[in-house]
């Protein structure tokens, strides 16, 4: 019987604990580099956290906050500030309130005389004068503070402006109150009010809102394209644009187109402008005994004008101011011609104005 001769048992533990050391080794330095690396990781996240939070803080303080500042804080509540060139609300505005996540808060309302609206819950708001933007601040700004909504988000839009427009008056051919809803120049409401009539003068006169009537401006209109174009100013919810009538000087008698002409030249009519755009003298008249009437005080006043004269150059021109009277008679008249007469003839003759 043969007999092996086996190791002993603890000398194989041995050789097996000696063998499985460098796999030991291994797995440890693997767990020191992953630990290492947390920890780098860990300590740049916490230097970089202060830099983060810093740079959050200040964007966030860059914000608009639309909050208002809560009850028996510091700070100091301002009213809005009314930008005078948008529109604004007015008494007799209809307006549009939506709260978001709160139907039962919006609806329709109609601003009353004293400037506010009265919604559910929060009672009156005072919106006069406000824009758009500005009623919503104010609205969210009353929710919060009653409590009623902690997050507010409210729409408002206005649905008819009957107080913010543009008057136009005077010598237009259709006067009254339009809407400025939107931007508006001088010639786009002029020409809404269906544009200047025939005795309008080169000018107009606007008012803006709160403005005494003595700080009203004037503006030449030019025929001018580069003139008229620098006329042509923005107008603002509120303003009064008046067109005034021009003079009119009337001649009469014996002139291929009798009638009223309108006074529009900036530099000033005379008899002879006047009697040329009129086409001059018929074959039949006595222009050498051309009257000229104006109205004083007193009454008119007659001054006798030799036409013929001022066709030659031979005497000096006069000039004619509103409402004169130009009459050029008939050759062979001697008799004075009545000024009441006259004036009534004057009264029913045709308007133009003068190409100058």
């Amino acid at each position: 019987m043969n007999f092996s001769c086996a190791p002993p048992l603890h000398g194989l533990e041995s050789s097996r604990i000696m063998h499985r050391i460098p796999n030991y080794l291994s797995a440890i330095l693997r767990l020191a580099v992953v630990i290492v690396a947390g920890l780098l990781q860990l300590s740049l996240a916490q230097s970089s956290n202060p830099v983060q939070d810093a740079q959050s803080q200040g964007n966030e303080s860059l914000q608009p906050s639309r909050t208002p500042p809560l009850a028996g804080s510091l700070e100091t509540k301002t009213a809005p500030i009314v930008n005078s060139s948008a529109l604004v609300i007015g008494p007799g505005d209809e307006v549009e309130i939506t709260v978001y996540g709160a139907p039962d808060l919006s609806g329709h309302a109609r601003v009353n005389t004293e400037g506010n609206i009265a919604m559910p819950l929060i009672g009156y708001v005072r919106l006069v004068g406000l824009s758009s933007s500005e009623a919503e601040a104010a609205i969210e700004n009353q929710l919060q503070q009653n409590n009623i909504v902690n997050d507010p988000h409210v729409s408002v839009y206005v649905k008819e402006y009957t107080s913010s427009g543009i008057s136009v008056s005077g010598e237009v051919a259709k006067p009254g109150f339009y809407s400025a809803v939107g931007p508006h120049r001088l010639f786009d409401v002029l020409q809404a009010a269906g544009g200047p009539t025939d005795r309008a003068a080169n000018k107009v006169v606007i008012s803006h809102r709160d403005q005494i009537p003595k700080d009203a401006t004037t503006l030449n209109i030019s025929k001018d394209p580069a003139e008229m174009a620098a006329s042509n100013v923005v107008l603002l919810p509120g303003d009064t644009v008046v067109v005034p009538r021009a003079g009119i000087v009337f001649i009469l008698g014996e002139v291929n187109r009798p009638g009223g002409y309108v006074l529009n030249a900036t530099g000033g009519i005379t008899v002879l402008q006047v009697v040329a755009v009129a086409g001059g003298p018929t074959h039949v008249a006595s222009a050498g005994k051309t009257r000229l009437l104006r109205r004083t005080e007193s009454g008119f006043q007659e001054q006798q004008i030799d036409v013929k004269k001022l066709l030659r150059g031979r005497a000096p021109d006069v000039p004619v101011r509103d409402q004169d009277i130009l009459f050029i008679p008939t050759s062979g008249i001697k008799t004075a011609v009545n000024s009441a007469s006259l004036f009534t003839t004057a009264a029913t003759v045709a308007i133009y104005r003068v190409p100058f």
